[in-house]
């Protein structure tokens, strides 16, 4: 598989990790034509709770791990789950409680970007 194929098939296992913990508002960044842009592809999206938050990030995390052997390089914002970032390098997935995704606004931040959303099963 090459490295398109590769990164489109973790963006997918992301986004269907999130959608089984019924994660809101999902949107795909397309950062690649960004210069000096810290990732690839962002994927966002919004829980309802610190513990929905917690449960999304460790879906998304069990899922690519078990379906695609792949590991983050990096996590944070576990320890209140009011955000939590899952850093797999080339693709960066943001959870956001709905208040501090409003409060952060982060959408705005990437005017540039291409951005899929992806509409709720």
């Amino acid at each position: 598989m090459n490295k398109t194929a590769e990164k489109q098939a973790l963006i997918d296992k992301i986004v269907e990790a999130i959608q089984d913990v019924k994660g809101e508002d999902i949107m795909i960044f397309d950062l690649s034509n960004i210069e000096n842009s810290v990732a690839e592809t962002f994927v966002i999206c919004s829980g309802n709770s610190n513990t929905q938050v917690a449960a999304l990030a460790g879906n998304v995390e069990k899922k690519v791990r078990n379906e695609l052997q792949d590991r983050p390089w990096h996590v944070e914002g576990t320890e209140n789950a009011m955000w939590v970032l899952v850093d797999y390098v080339s693709v960066v997935v943001h959870i956001f409680q709905k208040q501090v995704r409003e409060y952060y606004d982060i959408e705005e931040l990437w005017g540039d970007a291409v951005i899929t959303k992806i509409e709720n099963e």
